[in-house]
């Protein structure tokens, strides 16, 4: 997968885990076989049958469920003993955005923390279009792939919309596949 098309998976997958579908997010994805495509059959014939009302009423719903009431995707919360979030310098995570000069504006956004699952694809994605491959699978090895692939197979076998369901089992198998993707790359450059 070339660089261009690992970027803007990683930013897809942020936008559709930071917050909950929108008219024109709905708009978009009926008119994106492409992806719609790479989530699966189930996803692409439930955008193609029902109507934006339903899918926004239906989605949402599920998004509250999956992702604010029951299984938050955040990092020390999943992997953190205390089921607590871990905010500001004590979250390792944030070490990690400032040593590559990732400026966070959290006050600009609805999500709090920084090991939120968007903001740790919104990070890979820059890290893609950075060309940091090293530091990518770093990151990856040292907090995505700790918890967010178990995470995701787990919350998708919860999701009550075809959407979700695939969204998530995409995820997981994307980030498996990338961090497989990068380690291959970078022995091939030794």
């Amino acid at each position: 997968m070339d660089r261009k098309t690992r970027s803007y998976v990683y930013a897809f997958l942020s936008r559709m885990f930071a917050k909950e579908l929108d008219s024109e997010a709905v708009g978009d994805l009926k008119k994106s076989e492409d992806i719609l495509d790479i989530l699966g059959e189930e996803s692409k014939k439930w955008f193609a049958e029902n109507d934006e009302k339903e899918i926004l009423e239906k989605a949402n719903i599920d998004f509250s469920s999956l992702f604010l009431i029951n299984a938050h995707p955040i990092e020390s919360i999943i992997v953190d003993d205390k089921d607590e979030a871990l905010v500001g310098l004590q979250n390792p995570v944030m070490q990690f955005y400032f040593n590559y000069g990732y400026d966070l504006h959290l006050d600009k956004t609805q999500i709090q923390t920084p090991d939120h699952i968007a903001l740790e694809f919104a990070f890979m994605q820059n890290l893609v279009l950075q060309k940091e491959d090293k530091a990518a699978k770093e990151f990856l090895h040292l907090h995505l792939m700790q918890w967010a692939p178990p995470y995701l197979f787990s919350v998708s076998k919860e999701a009550k919309t075809p959407f979700y369901r695939e969204l998530c089992e995409f995820a997981g198998e994307f980030l498996i596949a990338d961090y497989d993707y990068l380690n291959r790359a970078l022995k091939e450059e030794k």
